[in-house]
């Protein structure tokens, strides 16, 4: 019995296998070297190596950092293919390369082990009961993601078991799952979930890498997670199959763009000490500095066909062995980039295209980087969808008031063809969304102007900006009923503009019960109350709970929200519009109205006969008409309903979880409603007298 060690090293002399006894030990009990080499591939057979086992490599070859190579067999490196973390690295000076207290000078050259403090690998058993497990498979147009952090969500929910909250089996405890259901989303996906590596700046500041945004191991999981970390891999599926018998799919969020080694001053504990010049993007000319995409000080290199290869392994494993159902890819423009150029016609994209595996999976991309030219949203291949960040800007500046920007909030909320039709896509290529973890939480985007974030020990100076957000006259929280109740109406207002925009509705975990970051808008290293949603819930947070229950189930029971093709505004045969743009006097919006930048209340009507979509059953699907109502000015407005669409007479209901502070249920045709200030309403046709459909 024993176990197969492989290696990719293009630039090494030697490479070495290290075992370790315990993740206490100091240093290796015995070491083996690789004797077999085929092309780059260092491999050898190692006998009585067993599960558990403890273990990291010590590679030798060049070290001259002017030419990119930064070899140190004094330095204890982690496996990249490590199926699990069995020792999380102690922060130490010997972690580092060269000698980092000789005023962080990376060309000297430090000969301290670091076999006490490095990162180790554990050969793990894959043996798992997944019987009965099988992925729920939701349909795009169906899908609507949570996003939620696995350690926020049960932290300190009272009603998980002690020893599981903030963890992969908390995920899976009664309380979270019957919040999940019963609030209706079909999808969790899941902050980064790979081990991670917490900055020593941070470490050193008593802070943490919350997020987990600085991948240490792209196959093992975050045994922080884990209520045993050496028990990281199977709480993992047990989580995953917990999910997916409740009904649930699982998306992970995977950062295949840098690690988390940083920049060429930061510590060598894989990659870099395996092969520098191999694994990153280096400067053409100055190899001893790498380029950086990320804002991190490093970028992975997909461009190398054997680091593609390792990210192609990583994410086959995640969906063969570890059952997820798709990925979520931070900062993907950076795997398109040839060099310094992006080019979604790269290796990378091409390799998931043709993979068998991976092209049937659901693939997100954040589609944005730091670099030149980084911001692509629209700009992905057909298989993928993306983080529409122009929706997000548009809904935030239209509740927020800003003048002018009612047509582009049409544009969004109508599938945002304009970004996707061109290269075949359909709306559900639009990933939608007010907030994510990345900023402020709809709570804070209606109670702070300004970021807060003086907690990450940064000077206020981190952060994304601008934020588009309105504190309706008091920064932060309040008593003051007013402000409360117009706070509300706006949150509202967004969160149901979400739900009836064509594309793919994503709520940020927390804001359907009013979670705040008090203000703070990068909260990566808040690993306290700051990220941990609180149960404890006030009556309006009850309420507003409520509210996104109901409105997420009157998105699921019409499909008119969730059409497979574009929104046109084109008449058919009969003379009927998919959609029209609705202006308060009672007509159609034309080209001055949507030119004048004061025009901050309009409606939205879609004809439920004109879905021009097919069903499960090969039937026409047919739906409700609706009147979507948006009133973003700070005085009443007065709207003129229909009276009639082709013909066809009209009267209209109010559908009830939208009501908010509108008093009349009904009204006739030639009728007019008022609108309150920040106030959206979505009425009901009644066609012919008949009733509107449920």
């Amino acid at each position: 019995m024993g176990t197969n060690f492989a290696l990719y090293s293009d630039y090494a002399e030697q490479v070495e296998v290290v075992l370790f006894d315990s993740p206490e030990s100091r240093e290796p009990r015995e070491s083996f070297l690789l004797l077999h080499r085929t092309g780059p591939i260092w491999h050898g057979y190692v006998r009585n190596v067993i599960p558990g086992q403890i273990y990291g490599y010590r590679i030798y070859g060049p070290y001259r950092p002017e030419e990119g190579h930064r070899f140190n067999p004094h330095k204890v490196v982690l496996d990249p293919y490590a199926k699990a973390i069995g020792r999380q690295l102690k922060w130490h000076d010997s972690l580092f390369g060269y000698e980092s207290g000789n005023g962080a000078d990376d060309m000297s050259f430090s000969t301290s082990d670091s076999a006490p403090y490095a990162p180790l690998g554990a050969v793990i058993d894959g043996a798992f009961n997944w019987v009965g497990d099988a992925t729920p498979s939701v349909p795009w147009e169906d899908t609507i993601i949570y996003e939620t952090h696995v350690k926020g969500i049960s932290k300190l929910h009272p009603g998980v078991p002690e020893n599981q909250r903030g963890t992969y089996l908390g995920m899976i405890s009664e309380p979270i799952l019957d919040h999940l259901r019963r609030l209706g989303v079909t999808t969790v996906q899941l902050l980064p979930v790979h081990a991670k590596v917490h900055d020593h700046r941070l470490v050193k500041a008593g802070l943490k890498n919350y997020w987990g945004y600085n991948t240490l191991s792209f196959f093992a999981p975050e045994p922080e997670y884990a209520s045993r970390p050496e028990d990281a891999v199977k709480e993992f599926k047990s989580m995953v199959r917990g999910l997916h018998a409740a009904g649930f799919e699982v998306i992970i969020d995977v950062v295949y763009n840098h690690t988390g080694e940083g920049s060429n001053l930061g510590p060598t504990l894989s990659f870099r000490g395996i092969d520098n010049r191999a694994y990153y993007k280096e400067h053409p000319d100055t190899p001893r500095y790498l380029i950086d995409y990320t804002g991190t000080g490093n970028t992975l290199d997909p461009g190398n066909p054997h680091v593609l290869q390792l990210i192609m392994d990583s994410l086959r494993y995640w969906v063969t062995e570890m059952h997820v159902d798709g990925f979520r890819f931070d900062l993907a423009a950076a795997l398109a980039r040839d060099l310094f150029d992006i080019n979604m016609l790269s290796s990378f994209f091409q390799v998931i295209q043709q993979d068998p595996v991976i092209s049937q999976v659901k693939l997100i991309a954040e589609p944005w980087d730091v670099g030149p030219g980084g911001y692509q949203v629209g700009s992905f291949p057909w298989q993928w969808t993306e983080w529409n960040g122009k929706y997000r800007d548009a809904v935030r500046r239209f509740w927020r008031g800003d003048p002018g920007t009612s047509g582009e909030f049409a544009s969004r909320i109508a599938g945002s063809s304009d970004l996707y039709e061109h290269s075949g896509r359909t709306p559900f290529a639009s990933i939608n969304f007010v907030t994510s973890h990345d900023g402020f939480t709809l709570e804070d985007m209606v109670s702070y102007e300004q970021k807060h974030n003086l907690a990450n020990l940064e000077d206020n100076r981190d952060g994304h900006e601008p934020n588009y957000s309105r504190n309706f006259g008091v920064e932060g929280e309040t008593s003051n009923i007013r402000i409360l109740a117009q706070r509300e109406k706006t949150k509202r207002a967004m969160l149901g503009t979400l739900f009836v925009s064509q594309g793919v509705p994503m709520l940020l975990g927390g804001d359907e019960i009013g979670r705040t970051q008090r203000g703070n808008n990068n909260a990566y290293c808040q690993d306290n109350e700051i990220n941990w949603y609180d149960w404890d819930l006030s009556e309006r947070e009850r309420a507003f709970l409520e509210f996104t229950r109901k409105a997420i189930a009157f998105r699921r029971q019409h499909p008119n929200f969730r059409r497979h093709s574009f929104l046109t505004g084109r008449r058919d045969h009969n003379m009927i519009k998919d959609v029209t743009w609705w202006h308060p006097d009672g007509r159609e919006m034309n080209d001055s109205d949507w030119s004048d930048p004061n025009r901050q209340c309009f409606g939205m009507l879609l004809r439920g006969d004109r879905i021009d979509d097919v069903g499960p059953d090969g039937h026409n699907l047919v739906d409700d008409t609706f009147l979507v109502l948006m009133n973003a000015t700070d005085t009443a407005q007065t709207f003129v309903l229909p009276r009639e669409a082709a013909g066809d007479p009209l009267s209209w209901e109010v559908i009830p979880e939208s009501r908010g502070a509108l008093r009349r249920r009904n009204v006739e045709p030639r009728g007019s409603v008022v609108l309150k200030p920040n106030l959206m309403v979505v009425f009901a046709a009644r066609h012919n007298g008949g009733p509107a459909g449920d």
